[in-house]
């Protein structure tokens, strides 16, 4: 299977007119998404917890963590974003976020789509 990558706007909630936008890596294996500390800190996000997350390779880290609005494909949703300190990190779009936007995989076509109707 190949990757999907998607423009998505991160917005800062408490004052919206400040956002970043970047292309994610949709990454269904990730429950949080994973923005370079940088970015996140262009648009007046500070760490309002922290959370250990475990790495693909199995190893724990620790992650700074804040709330921000998610947006894409005309949608959006609050979703934690956890802060990266490698400033090349890839910017991951996690399942929380996808769900929250009501959006769902396509592996298929490598795509995300929405989905028809929200389930409760």
């Amino acid at each position: 299977m190949g990757s999907i990558r998607v423009d998505v706007t991160v917005r800062n909630p408490a004052q919206p007119d400040r956002a970043w936008q970047g292309e994610f890596l949709v990454d269904t294996g990730a429950y949080h998404c994973l923005v370079p500390r940088k970015h996140l800190e262009a648009i007046g996000l500070e760490p309002d917890g922290a959370e250990v997350c475990r790495l693909a390779d199995g190893s724990p880290m620790r992650f700074d963590k804040a709330l921000a609005r998610v947006e894409l494909m005309g949608e959006y949703a609050g979703a934690t974003v956890l802060f990266a300190d490698d400033d090349n990190a890839t910017p991951l779009l996690g399942v929380v976020a996808i769900e929250g936007l009501t959006l769902e995989v396509d592996p298929v076509n490598q795509q995300l789509r929405r989905l028809p109707a929200v389930h409760l």
